[in-house]
């Protein structure tokens, strides 16, 4: 076959028939819609391919000189402009889909000239499968409520708008990095916002235990003092205990993952111990809410998620971060071994996520790997006791003492792994 049979098609052949079939695409899609509506619409089968051919003869005949495609783009444009005001004009409702569809494939045209044959390809495809999914996207946009399409900016702000530009080198003598910094704030965030999405497409479908695995992703601090809440409301003393424990199984895991993220060398310290413990956890939380109350109430509505992605919580998130890895160094160099222990224990107070990635941070440079997977060992104990209290608290007297013992006990579990 010497070079391949596409070698004996000529370059300009080859770009004319991919110029074809990508505007006859977008043709075949306007001229079906144009059979079942008696409106008027600009072009079909014919007009589409002639418009991607007209864009790269044009190129063609300029030679890389923009000056003529892009005039060529005006008229074109101006052509498409008269379509849309004679459809404003017969028409109540007037799209302008198929105007800017005749936009698009008449720089298909440029960019198969320019050689650009994935872009090319992948504009087309994606053009036409937004023309297709109309009536779905519109569903889409109705199901959806405003203040998650925030949401979801939000979330793009913090990961695709803000990380990018954050400098990536170091400063000072703590060789503070504001990229990694910041690319923790996008890490834990990430996982967050993965978690709340599940738990509102879930809503309805699930239960308690669901919820809190769910939310145990993003913060088993707060998921165990909302299900201490609800407890009162509701005597299922064994589910809400349960499901506190289970929500701290899952933070075992989603602190594994950030650790696989950020320092692999306590990951693989830590990660049999942490599995162990998520394993205990979510196993003997699961048996424990299925234990049956006697004259235990239905449940009557779902637990409700809390949006985790908040602008100024993340800006927080990022601080204490900085702060815990200023805090951490500095009693690593003038207390030693029992002043990172006893911050490690006096951090489980909160949400230990900052001391932990600022132990992650530093591991293997400031801090050695043995002693920051003691602190973090020491954090996650330590946390799972506060939340024991906090469950005593917020809980019914039932349900608060089942969920005390409980994470106390899963609490002096974790801190097993420091006597080996």
């Amino acid at each position: 076959m010497g070079n391949g049979l596409f070698d004996l098609i000529p370059k300009g052949v080859a770009q004319i028939v991919l110029v074809l079939i990508l505007s006859f695409l977008f043709g075949f899609e306007r001229e079906e819609k144009k059979q079942v509506s008696d409106e008027y619409r600009f072009g079909g089968v014919r007009t589409f391919p002639l418009i991607g051919l007209l864009g790269y003869a044009l190129c063609y005949f300029s030679r890389g000189d923009l000056l003529l495609p892009a005039a060529g783009f005006v008229v074109v444009g101006a052509f498409l402009w008269q379509s849309y005001r004679h459809k404003l004009e017969t028409a109540s409702l007037a799209g302008m889909t198929t105007e800017i569809s005749g936009l698009v494939t008449y720089t298909l045209g440029a960019l198969v000239w320019r050689e650009e044959y994935w872009i090319a390809t992948t504009l087309a495809v994606v053009g036409v499968l937004l023309l297709e999914l109309k009536g779905a996207l519109d569903n889409l946009s109705k199901r959806i409520p405003g203040p998650e399409i925030l949401t979801f900016v939000k979330f793009l702000l913090l990961t695709a708008v803000i990380l990018p530009i954050v400098p990536d080198r170091t400063f000072g003598s703590f060789d503070f990095n504001p990229f990694k910094a910041w690319l923790v704030v996008a890490a834990v965030s990430t996982i967050s916002y993965g978690s709340y999405i599940l738990q509102l497409r879930t809503q309805g479908r699930g239960g308690v235990l669901l919820a809190a695995l769910l939310g145990g992703a993003y913060s088993s601090t707060l998921t165990t003092v909302v299900l201490a809440k609800r407890a009162r409301e509701q005597s299922r003393p064994h589910l809400y205990a349960g499901s506190m424990l289970v929500a701290s199984g899952v933070m075992y895991l989603r602190l594994l993952a950030l650790l696989a993220l950020f320092n692999r060398s306590l990951f693989h310290r830590l990660a049999l111990s942490f599995l162990l413990l998520a394993l205990a956890a979510l196993l003997g939380g699961w048996l424990w809410s299925r234990i049956p109350d006697q004259g235990a109430d239905p449940i009557r509505h779902e637990i409700q998620p809390k949006n985790p992605l908040e602008l100024s919580a993340a800006f927080l998130f990022g601080f204490l971060f900085v702060a815990m890895l200023f805090i951490t160094h500095l009693a690593v160099l003038y207390l030693g071994r029992a002043g990172l222990y006893s911050l490690a224990g006096v951090m489980g107070v909160t949400d230990v996520d900052p001391f932990i990635l600022s132990l992650a941070d530093s591991a293997g440079s400031l801090t050695p790997v043995m002693l920051a997977a003691g602190a973090i060992t020491i954090a996650a104990a330590s946390n799972n006791l506060i939340k024991g209290v906090y469950a005593y608290g917020f809980g019914g007297r039932r349900t608060g003492l089942q969920g005390l013992v409980l994470l106390a006990a899963l609490a002096l579990l974790g801190l097993l792994p420091l006597l080996v």
